[in-house]
């Protein structure tokens, strides 16, 4: 190594304990240690569709077919649980990283509106940005419609990608920050956020910030959403540090707050600093990069990337309108590899959606796959 190069090197180093230093890490709030379950009892687990491509989404259609994203551009069929071989729609999409064809979402009117929602990256004026676009589904073909948001910036990592309508009818997009910490705590920056809009691109009127799409802030990278069956409330998983600051793991399940500044890069785990809402459940030691998640039998079920399990998280509803953790199990532990997202389906079964192929994982024979999960007396 050169002087030059060595001197570089130390104040990097120096540079990167300084911010570490300023980085407030609280406490994991949950009591109880993960328990890992290989094999749950009572629970049978089998192939539904294989040979995808990098899936990234799924949403089920009203009439019991579905529709999965693959991140190189592709929106695939699937009927009576096979998949149709000719993809229904092609959306150009930049390829790199984490970026691609992402999250998938249906219009809530979907029967007399039959819109669905995609959010990619996209080569936009010869600069990478993430953005929302809409489609419209006619039988088989699936046509675009508008662009509905294309203000989220883009990068190799960090794009966030989860989009959902919540209970109110309007648009929830999760987004990244690119690696770029202090674009989360920026509110006229879209990164590190969640959005929120009308199913027409526009901003609701009831948004805690005046003007803005943001309905809340301070997240590193949003990788799912999901809304509670019994009364509406959102949660969260996001992506904790890999290496930024000098840390690494605190990925995160949080409970959404309008408004809320959920810490990063402030704080990590749960510091209890009433500027910021701490997360309901931390690995502040364990990697696990949390990504889609849905409620299936009264429990959160959230598919892990690296930690390569479905987790099952059970909470209690406490008096004050908060939840607080009473038990979390590591399904299928490295049994099917890095899992992408969960979504329950119509038939009252969960289904879970592999991530093996995206250059990450070690694929196995089938994959991409997706799981159909049904509990057996």
């Amino acid at each position: 190594m050169t002087r030059w190069a060595f001197l570089v090197a130390a104040l990097l180093a120096l540079a990167t304990a300084s911010a570490a230093a300023d980085v407030v890490r609280g406490p994991r709030p949950q009591a109880m240690d993960d328990l890992v379950v290989v094999n749950p009892p009572g629970i049978a687990a089998s192939d539904w569709v294989t040979g995808l491509d990098a899936p990234w989404s799924l949403v089920f259609l009203p009439d019991g077919r579905a529709l999965v994203s693959e991140r190189p551009g592709l929106v695939r069929l699937v009927e009576r649980g096979r998949l149709r071989a000719a993809p229904i729609a092609a959306i150009e999409s930049v390829q790199g990283g984490e970026g691609g064809l992402m999250g998938l979402a249906l219009h809530p009117r979907f029967e007399s509106e039959p819109f669905v929602y995609a959010m990619h990256t996209a080569d936009v004026a010869g600069e990478r940005r993430n953005r929302v676009i809409r489609l419209r589904l006619a039988g088989e073909t699936l046509t675009f419609d508008r662009v509905v948001f294309q203000g989220i910036a883009a990068a190799r990592f960090h794009n966030g990608g989860r989009i959902g309508f919540g209970p109110d009818g309007l648009l929830y997009i999760g987004t990244g920050e690119i690696f770029q910490a202090e674009r989360a705590q920026d509110i006229q920056d879209m990164g590190g956020k969640i959005l929120r809009l009308t199913p027409e691109g526009a901003v609701p009127a009831e948004n805690p910030f005046s003007g803005s799409p943001v309905y809340s802030l301070g997240h590193r990278n949003v990788q799912g959403l999901a809304w509670h069956p019994d009364n509406g409330q959102l949660f969260i998983s996001e992506h904790g540090p890999s290496g930024e600051f000098g840390l690494r793991a605190h990925d995160e399940i949080n409970v959404g707050a309008r408004g809320g500044n959920f810490g990063w890069p402030r704080v990590v785990g749960a510091p209890g600093d009433p500027q910021f809402v701490d997360p309901l459940v931390a690995w502040p030691t364990r990697t696990t990069p949390p990504s889609g998640m849905a409620f299936w039998r009264g429990d959160l079920y959230v598919a892990t990337l690296r930690s390569e399990a479905l987790v099952r998280i059970r909470f209690a509803a406490l008096r004050d309108g908060s939840y607080r953790t009473i038990g979390i199990e590591r399904w299928f532990a490295e049994r099917f590899g890095r899992l992408r997202d969960a979504v329950t389906g119509p038939d009252g079964a969960l289904y879970v959606v592999t991530n093996n192929t995206d250059g990450r994982g070690t694929p196995r024979t089938g994959d991409d796959r997706i799981l159909r999960i049904e509990a057996r007396p």
